[in-house]
């Protein structure tokens, strides 16, 4: 990733640095004393992600944060702050900061979330290739006229895509994306997965005194789903590796060397299947994004 840091503090915008360069986490591309000095350049190097002070002369860094999104600027920002103020936090967020750094600098602090705020910027840049893949395809084109598809019709086309649309585990990923949906606050990140589980069998209409084996459950029937949708989509990349279904969806929901080593099990009709991996987490992350871009359109 590429980060450009804002402070005033030039020890502070040194520790960041040495910080992020240590972890590797990626480089500093550019810096700055203060909001207003940083528009240019922030412009015209374009970084993935701005840590900016919150509280600057000249110009703060939730102004300078306002300026950049007029100008075009879609980077994230991630605020560096020793304010505990909450309408000034709260403003700060609906401006669009990601997430907040708080002073004095904390190493185990500032790699947690820069690591966090980068996986978003990916997921976002995954979205993308999303849709620019889905047009390219025709996968989401919908007939002229048509109304738009609710969130459980979009979720079942994409599982039938995959082949486990009359997997157990299909209902309680509908509800959990329709849970995700719902919400008024669609963040990009995922909340635990137990909370889904929960929101998916409250949705069902689980008794809260059954839940807790509920949750079991749904976490069961969820994993063999997508251990099913590995399995049929290694089949159809063994068959056929250009086919359209094996080509988008199998690099995008899954480790896709797994899905490979599914391929050489079938292909050499071996007698026990490999032991792999299943990322829920990964599966539904993609799952609502592609399927919040559908919907919004």
């Amino acid at each position: 990733m590429r980060f450009f840091i804002v402070d005033d503090d030039k020890v502070c915008r040194t520790m960041l640095k040495k910080i992020i360069t240590d972890s590797e986490l990626g480089m500093v591309i550019g810096e700055a004393e203060n909001g207003g000095d940083a528009l240019s350049s922030v412009m015209s190097l374009s970084p993935d992600i701005v840590l900016i002070d919150c509280l600057m002369p000249e110009m703060d860094g939730i102004e300078a944060m306002e300026q950049l999104k007029r100008k075009g600027f879609s980077g994230q920002f991630i605020m560096i702050s020793q304010i505990v103020n909450k309408e000034m936090v709260g403003e700060a967020y609906q401006k669009g900061v990601e997430f907040f750094i708080h002073k004095p600098i904390n190493r185990v602090e500032v790699e947690s979330i820069l690591k966090r705020t980068a996986e978003q910027a990916r997921l976002k840049s995954s979205l993308q290739t999303i849709r620019q893949s889905l047009e390219q395809i025709g996968i989401a084109q919908q007939p002229p006229g048509r109304d738009r598809q609710s969130v459980k019709d979009i979720v079942h086309s994409i599982l039938h895509q995959m082949g486990v649309v009359g997997e157990a585990g299909s209902e309680d990923i509908a509800a959990i994306i329709e849970y995700l949906i719902d919400r008024s606050d669609r963040h990009v990140q995922l909340p635990p997965l137990k909370d889904l589980y929960e929101a998916a069998g409250t949705k069902r209409k689980v008794r809260n005194a059954d839940m807790k084996k509920e949750v079991k459950a749904i976490e069961q029937r969820i994993r063999r789903t997508i251990l099913s949708a590995i399995n049929n989509l290694a089949s159809l990349g063994a068959i056929d590796f250009t086919n359209e279904a094996f080509e988008y969806y199998a690099p995008r929901y899954f480790d896709f060397q797994d899905i490979r080593t599914y391929m050489v099990y079938i292909r050499d009709e071996r007698q026990n299947p490999p032991k792999i991996k299943i990322n829920i987490r990964k599966f539904l992350q993609v799952l609502y994004l592609e399927t919040l871009e559908k919907y919004s359109r």
